[in-house]
């Protein structure tokens, strides 16, 4: 089986040897020499057409047609005249009739790349091919039978698509009778090295250029990218490296300027619906608030242990000023008297109680409320207040959009200041 695999790879010019990699392939050789709809997952990127290409080449079917077809790139309105095929004057420009790619493969295999972009009236009429091999052309009552091995790929989870109503759960198990995931590039590390030195070969190969080296540190730099456009996105990098650059001996700084920045935020997207975040504008309130958070926080901390100083030994506090802070503006502090009677609420994180009149008996201390909720509507009625109800001033100050403080003052039933 170790030979058959590495003739079939260097048939299809698959490399690397990674675990995940040879798993996925075993399962295409299996499930080749039989007729089961495979789902081939997989990022974008990964090579999920070759797998497809490699089933076919392996199967009975091996001697007929193969057509792939990405789904996402077909317009809605004629998708379904391109697979199943349509009558004369079915629709306006439908001048003659045309055989669909379920007519023309049959007794073939054909390939659905990107199937979670099927609409579902599309998916009906691809179910009922696979369960009974029969499809109607478009404007026509005449039940049709076809012979065809349906390969459907994606780089979405169909599953979860099932459950927001936007893919078929009967069609997605129909098509899921043997699944194969083409892991990520970056799950197969061992094999980026391989590729890269590949990829710069053939291209100094098909120049005739000298062939681009990489230094220790560069190497490190490729392994530990993310690549999420994976084995294309690899291929492009290492072809701009062999034109654009002037060495051949390639060290982690050059190699650094080939490599597109990336985010690597693990924060969860917001899902899209009315009155939804964009991730950039979450991302720019989040941290304003928390680094509002922080600051106050260390100040609320410095405020209790001049408290507690002055509780001590309350003789300092003739002799030492005390300042507070106006709520909600960081940069705002002010003198206060330095009678610690009239101190009792300058913080609120500390109570302190007078008991007849002769000094301070005993303090409590109560947790201060770190609701960001509050805070946020807090800052929001400042910035207001500040601008004089200018929107636009105000959002610019909060560092968010106007369409966001507009949601906000509506969220806290905020009245215009």
């Amino acid at each position: 089986m170790i030979m058959d695999l590495q003739s079939i790879k260097n048939r299809f010019g698959i490399i690397g040897n990674s675990p995940s990699l040879n798993h996925a392939l075993n399962v295409a050789v299996q499930v080749a020499n039989t007729d089961l709809s495979v789902l081939i997952n997989g990022e974008s990127g990964v090579g999920k057409e070759v797998f497809s290409q490699i089933i076919h080449a392996l199967s009975s079917r091996k001697h007929n047609p193969f057509i792939a077809v990405n789904c996402g790139a077909i317009p809605e309105g004629t998708i379904d005249s391109e697979l199943f095929g349509h009558e004369k004057g079915s629709f306006t420009g439908a001048v003659e009739s045309r055989k669909g790619y379920f007519e023309t493969v049959n007794g073939g295999t054909i390939f659905l790349d990107e199937i979670g972009e099927m609409p579902l009236g599309t998916q009906a009429r691809l179910l009922r091919v696979l369960e009974a091999g029969e499809y109607i052309r478009v404007g026509s009552s005449k039940v049709q039978k076809t012979d065809v091995r349906v390969i459907a790929a994606t780089n979405k989870d169909l599953l979860e698509l099932t459950h927001k109503g936007k893919f078929r759960e009967d069609l997605y198990y129909r098509l899921n009778t043997v699944p194969i995931r083409v892991p990520a590039l970056r799950d197969r590390k061992e094999d980026i090295l391989l590729l890269f030195r590949k990829f710069t070969s053939d291209f100094s190969e098909r120049y005739k250029s000298s062939s681009i080296q990489l230094q220790n540190d560069a190497k490190d730099i490729l392994l530990h990218y993310n690549w999420p456009g994976n084995v294309r996105e690899l291929k492009n990098i290492a072809e701009q490296i062999s034109v654009l650059s002037k060495e051949k001996d390639i060290n982690a700084d050059q190699l650094a300027a080939f490599l597109p920045e990336q985010n690597t935020s693990r924060l969860p997207a917001l899902s899209a619906g009315p009155g939804a975040v964009s991730q950039a504008e979450f991302a720019n309130e989040r941290e304003i608030l928390y680094k509002l958070f922080f600051d106050m926080k260390k100040d609320v901390n410095e405020l209790k242990k001049m408290f507690f100083d002055l509780v001590q030994n309350p003789s300092v506090g003739a002799h030492v000023p005390m300042y507070t802070q106006e709520p909600g503006n960081l940069g705002s502090i002010k003198e206060i008297s330095p009678n610690i009677h009239n101190t009792i609420n300058a913080n609120p994180s500390v109570i302190y109680k007078n008991e007849n009149g002769n000094g301070i008996q005993q303090h409590e201390e109560v947790e201060e409320s770190l609701s960001i909720l509050e805070k946020e509507k807090e800052l929001i009625i400042k910035a207001l207040k500040k601008h004089r109800g200018k929107r636009r001033d105000a959002s610019v100050d909060l560092g968010i959009s106007e369409r966001t403080l507009y949601r906000k003052l509506k969220e806290y039933d905020i009245e215009h200041l």
